[in-house]
């Protein structure tokens, strides 16, 4: 298929100066001066934003989206994209609530600290606190402990794929299930979709290797599986997982080879790939809101069937 109507119109609106030829702060100031396309999702009773401690004392904001009707509901723990450097719950505000209103599920939206001020392990240490968090609190938050998942995009799926490798590694609390949205999976640019797609395209491979940078720095933190998930040794244990994915993607091929892992480990794997896209398309409602829609449709109907009411 041909790239869509909205794909098309993304890149035209994206050309130009690229983040990656910039600084993170001059970055984020050019993000931070395009107003965030809001969304009206029927279904949702409140959203509340609340503070929570992590592991070394800081204070990090979660954003909680509850449905109507009464709980428990089941629990999703969301992480947002942005290449571990951009994003925040306004960011991943259309998508959340999408999911929310779709999975008829709690969805907390997690706003971990950035790179490079917070670099790895930062990130997914805070995602990791904020799940235990949830899990603690689930019957606080009118939701079934029974019934965690987590999500993410991008840089988000790459957190949560790492925070359900954690709790499996820390005999932490159980995951249901996990939505990767077009993830990181491997610090590696050089597979056949970054030949493809590493330019012009929405996710240029310059770009990934900015964020990677900003990211790890110049450790050599990318064969560690914790920013690799696709190189973790042990895959057996995880939960029943849907990867989601962009036709039109650099990191088409990571997804594959993620997915063809959990597969061969006896995961129950489901790959969709959403024809005509470009990276990014899930949490830029002013391009993709249908998009956006459909995709939280297909990740409620998989967590649903292991959970029949």
């Amino acid at each position: 298929m041909k790239l869509t109507k909205g794909s098309l119109a993304y890149i035209e609106a994206h050309q130009g100066i690229q983040y990656y030829e910039q600084t993170p702060e001059e970055a984020r100031a050019e993000r931070a001066a395009s107003p965030i396309h809001q969304v009206s999702v029927d279904g949702i009773a409140k959203i509340e934003d609340r503070f929570i401690t992590v592991s070394d004392g800081a204070q990090i904001t979660v954003r909680v989206y509850t449905p109507e009707g009464n709980g428990p509901f089941p629990i999703i723990v969301y992480f947002h994209g942005g290449g571990w450097v951009f994003g925040n719950p306004d960011y991943a505000d259309g998508g959340c609530r999408y999911l929310t209103a779709s999975a008829k599920s709690i969805v907390v939206s997690v706003d971990y600290r950035l790179a490079p001020e917070h670099p790895f392990p930062t990130p997914v240490q805070d995602s990791y606190d904020a799940f235990l968090w949830v899990a603690e609190n689930a019957a606080v938050l009118q939701g079934d402990s029974s019934k965690i998942y987590v999500a993410g995009d991008s840089a988000g799926g790459n957190i949560a794929a790492v925070v359900s490798q954690w709790t499996v590694l820390n005999d932490g609390p159980e995951i249901a299930a996990q939505a990767l949205i077009y993830p990181v999976t491997n610090a590696n640019f050089n597979t056949s979709s970054y030949e493809k797609f590493g330019e012009g395209y929405g996710l240029d491979r310059d770009g990934m290797i900015w964020f990677t940078k900003q990211y790890i720095g110049n450790s050599k933190e990318e064969i560690n599986s914790s920013v690799s998930p696709l190189i973790a040794k042990e895959l057996h244990k995880l939960p029943r997982t849907i990867l989601i994915a962009a036709e039109y993607d650099v990191l088409l091929d990571e997804g594959i080879a993620y997915v063809t892992r959990l597969r061969e480990a006896g995961v129950e794997a489901k790959h969709i790939v959403m024809p005509g896209l470009i990276h990014s398309y899930f949490s830029k409602m002013e391009f993709f809101e249908e998009d956006t829609k459909k995709t939280t449709e297909l990740i409620a109907e998989f967590f649903e069937k292991k959970n029949p009411e």
